[in-house]
């Protein structure tokens, strides 16, 4: 798979990140396994994780994977801070003592002495130079690589890129990780153009429109073994099971018969090949899910539908190069 760097750093990520928000709730161990040896086989490197997926569950797995043979070198491994699940509650903490025990924590869960990639996992309410600093000290005690932060809006990503620029004795965020699809294409008004001013990677979450995009929910659909059917993640795919959804669902699902592919795919070949995209995170609960995203490796698709799709779902990207059929 195609390497690309993070943002203006030296570190390189597969263009398609392994996500692993379901595991250890609808992914278990041996699928797990099977996901993380079946990614790297087919050259995915980035596996994108958190302490609050599964109550530090899927950390684990991916520390039992190392421990069973998996080799490290063969993971870029990015876990995130600051979102954890206490006493069955999910607590924002953004503290520089909560993030560096939250990434003591990470680091036993999986396993290793460094994470490639650590991230704020949600802006809070502790001060942003205390929270920064503990990015600072993770990677000055080698505890973590590189450092970005997540699901920040447009100026919570500038404010926090501009406060590590400041000082050369900090260190400069590399990423930035936000929800971006054709279904949510918010983070093009201020949070794209941020990284690109400021030299940062963007970790693409959800390009499959939390699943909506696959067109498994058209016609008002939910099918049982859907994540929309479930009581745990159902609130997550319902604000996308919209009228206005629908038309972009139905474009996408045009456009793929006329290439020969599915929904699933043009869907995350839009976002992959988006302006600023580092990575398209994607989070399959099966391997054969995972063979049909993982098969667009040498897919794009041409300007033209690019263009169309860019229309139908908010016009065009600013960022985007002007090509053929705009």
């Amino acid at each position: 798979m195609q390497l690309r760097p993070l943002g203006a750093t030296g570190l390189h990520v597969s263009r398609l990140g392994l996500g692993t928000m379901a595991w250890g709730r609808d992914v278990e161990w041996p699928m797990a396994r099977a996901l993380l040896h079946d990614f790297v086989d087919g050259g995915g490197n980035l596996v994108d994780t958190a302490p609050a997926y599964g109550a530090g569950v899927a950390e684990k797995m991916i520390g039992k994977a190392l421990h069973a043979g998996l080799p490290r070198e063969s993971l870029v491994i990015a876990t995130k801070a600051g979102f954890v699940v206490r006493d069955g509650r999910r607590v924002i903490d953004t503290s520089r003592g909560a993030l560096l025990n939250d990434l003591e924590q990470s680091l036993r869960r999986l396993g290793t002495d460094h994470v490639d990639l650590w991230q704020v996992h949600a802006w809070g309410d502790a001060p942003l130079d205390e929270t920064l600093s503990a990015l600072d000290t993770a990677v000055t005690r080698g505890m973590a690589h590189y450092v970005g932060v997540s699901n920040f809006v447009g100026w919570q990503t500038a404010t926090a890129a501009t406060w590590q620029e400041a000082d050369r004795a900090r260190v400069t965020l590399s990423s930035v990780q936000v929800e971006y699809s054709l279904l949510a294409r918010r983070a093009e008004v201020e949070v794209v153009p941020a990284a690109a001013h400021h030299g940062l990677g963007v970790l693409a979450w959800s390009g499959l429109g939390r699943g909506v995009l696959t067109g498994k929910y058209a016609g008002g659909r939910i099918p049982r073994d859907s994540r929309g059917a479930s009581d745990h993640f159902s609130w997550f795919v319902e604000p996308y099971l919209q009228p206005r959804s629908s038309a972009i669902v139905d474009a996408v699902t045009h456009a793929a018969q006329g290439l020969g592919l599915t929904a699933a795919q043009v869907a995350l070949l839009w976002t992959r090949d988006a302006p600023q995209v580092a990575s398209a995170l994607i989070g399959p609960r099966t391997t054969e899910q995972l063979a049909e995203l993982m098969d667009i490796e040498s897919k794009t698709l041409v300007p033209p539908i690019v263009a169309a799709l860019d229309d139908i779902s908010g016009g065009p990207n600013g960022l985007r190069p002007p090509g053929p059929g705009r």
